[in-house]
């Protein structure tokens, strides 16, 4: 097979930074055959060309068919700790990632995603309710409730949101009570704060960028406890309602009885486009990928029943459309604020790659100690983990639920090594140059065309750098017989 000449530089210089990332790994494991399966699985998921399960890992890999059971043991082996292999992944991403800065702060993106599962006795399944504009989206489904998080990197314009970590937020609180549940009874918006403010004691301070259902006092209430508490400092971006009510300062207190005001006038900011809107400024700025002209107008006023608490508020109309922006940073300035929440469409363009290319949401772990689930039951009822009584069922469907987050973490690693990849090659390597694209990318390379470069020359490049550690652990593991490369040729 001929292959061309940037394609022998730039592969090698992919296979060095696979193998510098993934060996990073192996201080996590107490079992060198579980590091093992961990570096030959997720560099499967890099590789492989469909998404079913572990077989495609066999498949892609050319690994011998004894390999199957080791790997449906690996997601439930006892020689790894997941809480490990996050902070290890979060500190690779902060040592090897060129990752950007707002000022003082990192820019970390989280958001929810839900994902249809029909298996009745896999944990956290649950009716979800799906508000989206999509209208080939049904309205409830039966599945998985995770939470996403991710930290900006690359280029200006070219961003990507490197996945740092996917849990399961939702379906779990049963299981709250029992003897090894690391579960939380908080809410889903207020586990995605937990898990960002965990992972800025790694970064540092950091911006978190959300979505508008996310502006509730309680987030409020949680985050200033955080930021009070612990080492670091994490404010949030988000969306307001439109309907959003704030408050004036308070004026200084009249001399006489009583307690001083804790606020002042009412305000509907959704009024101020048009009471204030001769305080607007018009500007031209990039977003989206596009000039477009904004009309903007900037005001610090106090929100959240009972709370209070002093925001910076940014009325934005662009193109007929009035949004309302929200910062807990009165740092900030109006245009930064625009610009940062224009790029959470980041994580969205993630979850999609993790989706279609890693097959990450393309899983089935399930235990038969979980009872049946009821797709009928109705609101009131006892949900299956509610019956769950006896130790031995609550430990292996427990033991479920940490394979699922498990594969979760792969995939993100699996994600973030291959942006990682294409962050590096920009200025140096097109996706024209790897495969044929109609039409091709200006930016960085896609993470799609990656994997197929990587699918179509990896086992040649394995050859030409046997010394790297993961040459040497997937060729111990693959097919020795031929057959697999008897097919190949034919």
């Amino acid at each position: 097979m001929s292959v061309p000449y940037f394609s022998v530089v730039y592969h090698t210089i992919m296979l060095n930074f696979i193998d510098k990332i993934l060996c990073q790994f192996e201080s996590c494991f107490s079992r060198k055959a579980s590091f093992r399966w961990f570096v030959t699985i997720t560099i499967g998921f890099m590789l492989r060309s469909d998404k079913l399960g572990v077989t495609s890992v066999i498949r892609d890999l050319a690994l011998s068919p004894d390999c199957y059971p080791s790997l449906i043991h690996f997601f439930r082996a006892s020689s790894w700790s997941l809480d490990a292999i996050r902070l290890r992944w979060f500190s690779i991403v902060k040592n090897n990632f060129p990752l950007y800065k707002e000022g003082p702060f990192h820019v970390m993106v989280g958001d929810g995603v839900k994902q249809p599962k029909e298996g009745r006795r896999m944990p956290g399944v649950k009716k979800l309710f799906q508000e989206s504009e999509n209208s080939s989206k049904p309205e409830y489904i039966h599945g998985h409730m995770f939470g996403g998080l991710g930290i900006l990197a690359g280029n200006s314009g070219d961003w990507a949101c490197v996945p740092l970590s996917i849990r399961l937020h939702d379906g779990l609180q049963a299981t709250y009570a029992w003897k090894g549940a690391s579960i939380s009874l908080a809410s889903h918006i207020l586990k995605t704060v937990g898990d960002a403010y965990r992972a800025a004691q790694t970064f540092g301070d950091c911006l978190l960028l959300l979505d508008r259902y996310f502006l509730t006092t309680p987030v409020l209430e949680a985050l200033g406890a955080l930021n009070r508490g612990g080492p670091v400092r994490l404010e949030i971006v988000t969306k307001a309602k439109k309907n959003c009510i704030a408050y004036e300062k308070p004026a200084p207190k009249k001399p006489g009885r009583g307690r001083p005001p804790k606020k002042g006038a009412a305000i509907h900011l959704k009024e101020l486009f048009k009471s204030h809107k001769e305080r607007f400024l018009e500007t031209q700025m990039e977003l989206y990928g596009k000039q477009e002209t904004i009309c903007y107008y900037s005001i610090d006023l106090l929100w959240g029943q009972k709370l209070y608490h002093e925001l910076r508020f940014v009325l934005v109309e662009m193109n007929g459309v009035q949004s309302i922006l929200a910062s807990t940073s009165l740092e900030l300035e109006p245009l930064s604020i625009i610009r940062l929440y224009s790029c959470r469409m980041w994580i969205e363009c993630t979850f999609r790659e993790l989706k279609q290319q890693i097959g990450a949401f393309c899983y089935h772990f399930w235990s038969k100690y979980m009872p049946k689930q009821s797709y009928y039951q109705k609101a009131g009822e006892s949900g299956p983990l509610d019956r769950v009584k006896d130790e031995k069922s609550q430990r292996l469907i427990l033991k479920a639920v940490r394979t699922t987050e498990m594969h979760m973490a792969q995939s993100c690693i699996a994600m973030g090594i291959l942006q990682g990849i294409s962050i590096h090659s920009v200025g140096k390597l097109t996706s024209d140059q790897l495969r044929y694209q109609r039409p091709p990318s200006r930016g960085r390379v896609s993470e799609g065309a990656l994997m197929a470069h990587l699918r179509k020359y990896f086992f040649l490049f394995m050859e030409k750098q046997p010394e790297l550690y993961i040459t040497q652990i997937i060729q111990q593991q693959q097919d020795t017989s031929g057959i697999y490369w008897d097919s190949l040729a034919s």
